[in-house]
Formats: structure tokens, C-alpha cells, sequence
């Protein structure tokens, strides 16, 4: 993959058929650093970002609502 002069990058075909990507999908673009440098980047479908957050954050939720926390 390239990047062109306005910051744009093509998903080859096969990747986008393997990922089940189609055109309007949203992504969420998360990334990683390391003592200020960008390491890494990873593409998620934002509607399996949203359901990965809501899965993390629920008993978290769940644990301050009931008053469980210990503190």
C-alpha cells in the first residue's frame, strides 16, 4: 500500500473481501506509540469498535452503579 499527496490509502481488494469491508463502512483507526513515536496502526470496523468497548467498559459500568467499587 501507498499513501497519495492528500494522505489517502487503498485497501487492496482481497483484504477488503476478507475483512468484509464495503464501501460507506466506517473504520476506527486506533494506534500505538512508543516514547512519542507512532508504532503501529490498526483499521476496526466501528461497528465491532463499539461492541469490543461496550463489552470492556460494561462491568466497569455495572461494578460503580452498584456501589462495589472498594476504595
Amino acid at each position: 500500500m501507498s499513501v497519495d499527496a492528500r494522505g489517502q490509502v487503498v485497501l487492496p481488494k482481497d483484504i477488503r473481501e476478507r475483512a468484509g469491508i464495503a464501501p460507506g463502512d466506517r473504520l476506527a483507526v486506533v494506534f500505538w506509540g512508543k516514547e512519542g513515536d507512532v508504532c503501529c496502526i490498526t483499521l476496526i470496523k466501528a461497528s465491532c469498535f463499539n461492541g469490543m468497548v461496550t463489552e470492556l467498559l460494561s462491568p466497569m459500568t455495572e461494578d460503580l452503579a452498584g456501589g462495589g467499587g472498594s476504595r
